[in-house]
């Protein structure tokens, strides 16, 4: 089971998420990914992933044919750090945010999502709520795959790569926030999640 975490203001709607579900489906395996739309709190959002985690009837559908990986994207990243290292499960990191909570900071207040224009209120709690989800310590580096573009010009690259700085990572000069060529390491971050592009999957 794979399971894409969109970012902040992000849906199931966006660029990565969506090719990514092509992909998939291209290999006949779009019933093995999954895409929540996330709460904007992150407590609810934490709640919903963890829901889809501990489903059984998901878990055990594909058993050891497809185990457990998430593909988060910046704040999602940050997401699937603190799952990660919970549920002890493979994550690709895309462009993540670090320190997330201090980064949202500048958005305090009325908020509105890019992709389903829904509107709602970005409060001091719910900093507070991302605060508890640090990941101060990454005890397994190899369970990660660490995804960088230089000019994210949404993030500081450099904190991630100081924080995974032990991490498997692929770091590639210029691009953007949205990782620029994403389609280019399909294959790559598919494998490193346990499935193998090359095979026939009925």
């Amino acid at each position: 089971m794979l399971i894409y975490i969109h970012g902040f203001n992000s849906s199931p709607a966006s660029f990565k998420a969506k090719l990514l579900k092509s992909y998939m489906t291209s290999l006949g395996l779009e019933q093995r990914l999954l895409i929540p739309e996330l709460s904007a709190v992150p407590s609810k959002a934490i709640s919903q992933l963890e829901k889809l985690i501990r489903n059984p009837k998901l878990t055990n559908k594909f058993g050891a044919n497809c185990p457990l990986s998430l593909i988060g994207s910046s704040l999602g990243g940050f997401y699937a750090t603190w799952l990660a290292e919970k549920y002890d499960t493979r994550a690709v990191l895309i462009n993540p945010a670090v320190n997330a909570y201090e980064l949202l900071d500048d958005y305090l207040g009325e908020n509105i999502n890019y992709y389903t224009n829904e509107k709602y209120e970005l409060t001091e709690e719910h900093v507070e709520q991302l605060r508890r989800l640090e990941v101060d310590n990454i005890t397994n580096p190899d369970r990660y795959l660490l995804m960088l573009q230089t000019g994210d010009e949404v993030l500081d690259y450099k904190l991630a790569m100081e924080k995974y700085s032990a991490v498997p990572s692929i770091v590639e000069e210029g691009g953007g926030h949205e990782f620029m060529g994403f389609d280019r390491h399909l294959k790559t971050v598919l494998a490193f999640c346990g499935i193998n592009c090359l095979k026939t999957y009925n």
